[in-house]
């Protein structure tokens, strides 16, 4: 079983609050761990919207607490009144995360029996050291660059073995490819944005991350390669035109890199064009299905193309 560096920090953190609540002599110093706990997330921009939704919804909970409690009296009856009108107003304020941890703190106030000021002071406190030692472990956040690194290699990999089995079939026509590759390129795909995405929201001053947008721009890549497929399909292993594009496609294969190669093939791409356009018009219909394809493939491996040149490579 492989433990995760969240469910560390959650060991770690919440008995390191609780000892520091007890150390300061807070009431329910217990919960200091709770809000711990709650605090702890994946992501350093998911911590610090944690922090806020939670602190925020803390001191609404104490005005709506001591209005309540004070006017109504400390009976089960306020606090389902409380609750009426506290949750509406943590939905309009955008704050909602923080209802859980904001009970707690009611509770503590309604078992208090009298609101005064050591017992907000207790509470602020309390507060503090429960989100404070959630967020200062969240600084910390496991660096992804290997994870993402290994996914672009499979991608790329995938990639190219794709482009080569289409070369392949234009040349020899059906043959025993399972087309495994698309399967795991779609999975890997997910995994990667998925991953990358988490690598964007662990740094906060960053404005743009080069892997969420490379994972983004192979995603729309693969698309067009699947849209490529029912084309192939169409196009006879015989057709002089078809064993260029296969050489083109085999070419292509070789290339598939993070760097940006794309104004090579798109200059080749626009010679193959212009040849195809000058060779003799076909006299059948089979042969105009045949160049109709054709054509329609060209397109699609320009805009595969196109999709690469405009893809920016920064510093990660």
């Amino acid at each position: 079983m492989k433990i995760g560096y969240r469910t560390v920090k959650t060991a770690l953190g919440t008995p390191l609050a609780i000892w520091i609540a007890q150390l300061l002599q807070l009431e329910n110093f217990a919960s200091a761990g709770i809000l711990t706990i709650l605090c702890i997330q994946i992501t350093r921009k998911r911590s610090f919207l944690s922090a806020w939704h939670r602190f925020s919804a803390c001191l609404v909970a104490m005005v709506f607490s001591f209005t309540f409690f004070e006017l109504l009296g400390y009976n089960p009856i306020s606090i389902g009144l409380m609750l009426f009108a506290f949750i509406p107003v943590t939905v309009w304020m955008r704050i909602t995360p923080g209802i859980v941890t904001s009970s707690v703190i009611i509770l503590h106030l309604y078992g208090s029996g009298a609101i005064d000021w050591g017992v907000i002071w207790n509470e602020m406190v309390l507060i503090t050291v429960g989100i404070g030692t959630a967020l200062i472990l969240n600084l910390y956040m496991p660096s992804l660059e290997n994870k993402l690194k290994k996914y672009q290699k499979e991608v790329e990999n995938n990639f190219s073995i794709i482009l080569k089995e289409i070369a392949e079939f234009m040349r020899e026509g059906d043959h025993d490819w399972t087309g495994k590759e698309l399967t795991d390129t779609a999975a890997l795909l997910e995994k990667a944005k998925s991953l990358s995405f988490r690598d964007v929201e662990n740094h906060l001053l960053r404005s743009h991350n080069h892997y969420y947008h490379y994972f983004h721009m192979r995603t729309k890549q693969f698309e067009l390669l699947e849209r490529m497929l029912p084309l192939v399909s169409r196009i006879s292993s015989l057709d002089i035109h078809g064993q260029k594009i296969a050489d083109f496609f085999e070419d292509l294969a070789e290339g598939i890199h993070p760097g940006n190669t794309a104004l090579i093939y798109l200059r080749k791409l626009k010679e193959m064009k212009e040849e195809f356009r000058e060779d003799r018009l076909p006299e059948t219909r089979e042969e105009f299905e045949v160049r109709a394809s054709l054509f329609h493939l060209l397109n699609e491996i320009e805009e595969y193309l196109i999709i690469k040149r405009s893809f920016k490579k920064s510093d990660v």
